[in-house]
């Protein structure tokens, strides 16, 4: 039993050692690390869904239904999106 013990702790000890030989044995210079963990941290692929409606518009013209905005944050997002807009056929203005 003892014996098991001792191989666990050699084998411990020795992964430790070569655990901090890995670590210190090749130092990168900032700009190569950061660019090797970017490399592994951004997606290989991008996923884009387009909607025929845009969710801020909609929304807005609920809010506008129930209440008055007090800045006009949202109107100046409506008047940079209302030319994409395509009138509604189904509502009569």
């Amino acid at each position: 039993m003892e014996s098991r013990e001792s191989d666990q702790k050699k084998r411990l000890e020795q992964m430790e050692q070569e655990l901090v030989e890995r670590l210190t044995s090749e130092e990168l210079d900032n700009t190569e690390q950061e660019r090797k963990v970017k490399a592994k941290l951004s997606p290989k692929y991008e996923i884009r869904i387009q909607t025929k409606h845009d969710p801020i518009v909609e929304e807005t013209k609920l809010y506008r239904e129930m209440a008055q905005e007090v800045d006009d944050r949202y109107e100046r997002y409506m008047n940079r999106v209302q030319p994409e807009l395509k009138p509604d056929p189904d509502k009569d203005e």
